[in-house]
């Protein structure tokens, strides 16, 4: 295996409730809303989750989680957790992305830092390049990344996390950003998209903008 820096898988999962939930008493609501909680305090205690919501943000989605670790066993046996619980057997959930950290291919490359608590929202998106984007040659690639690399550094108060899904999910990266001003990366995207590599991206959707909260608070959210 050819040396490079790698570290831990990234799972990250979006949950829709369905209205079912809604309809129970409130004191089953309640009881299904602690359960889960707990459950996801004691998955954490291992492999950290950190939840945010999406209400108010995305019609399609209302909670997302994201945990961190070395073996991919550890989201099978999260996901097992969540649906044996009460609220799980109403949760849908319509987005999924699997991806590990490692070191950028390119100099003065991306971060691959991990998600701090200190930021208010995240927004994440899978992205794929296109073809002819791996045709040219790592010197051209390497160039066109400088003028991508100029650009983010204007913007200090957005921070960057790369994580890559070649062979392990449908897209090719799973980008997220962090910052206290979503309007900031509003300005960063509309400059990131005058740049010569903005070309070679294929896709780049869905994009999900959520809030930072611990996960009872996301849950009463929910219901």
């Amino acid at each position: 295996m050819p040396d490079i820096e790698y570290g831990n898988f990234v799972k990250i999962s979006l949950f829709k409730l369905g209205q079912g939930f809604r309809l129970l008493d409130a004191d089953e609501r309640e009881q299904g809303k602690q359960e889960f909680a707990a459950a996801i305090d004691e998955l954490s205690s291992t492999h950290q989750i950190l939840s945010y919501s999406t209400v108010g943000t995305r019609a399609d989605a209302d909670l997302m989680l994201v945990q961190d670790s070395p073996s991919i066993e550890t989201f099978h046996a999260t996901a097992s957790r969540i649906n044996a619980t009460l609220m799980g057997r109403y949760l849908e959930q319509p987005y999924s992305y699997l991806s590990i950290r490692r070191k950028s291919r390119y100099k003065h490359g991306g971060g691959a830092a991990d998600p701090r608590d200190d930021y208010k929202y995240l927004i994440i998106y899978p992205m794929t390049k296109t073809r002819p984007w791996y045709e040219r040659s790592m010197e051209d690639r390497q160039k066109m990344m400088n003028d991508h690399f100029r650009v983010g550094k204007k913007y200090p108060m957005v921070k960057i996390n790369t994580t890559y899904a070649f062979g392990l999910d449908d897209t090719e990266f799973v980008l997220g950003f962090e910052m206290d001003d979503p309007s900031d990366f509003v300005s960063l995207v509309m400059d990131l998209r005058e740049v010569p590599v903005a070309q070679y991206t294929a896709t780049e959707i869905p994009i999900f903008t959520t809030i930072r909260m611990p996960i009872a608070e996301a849950l009463d959210a929910m219901t």
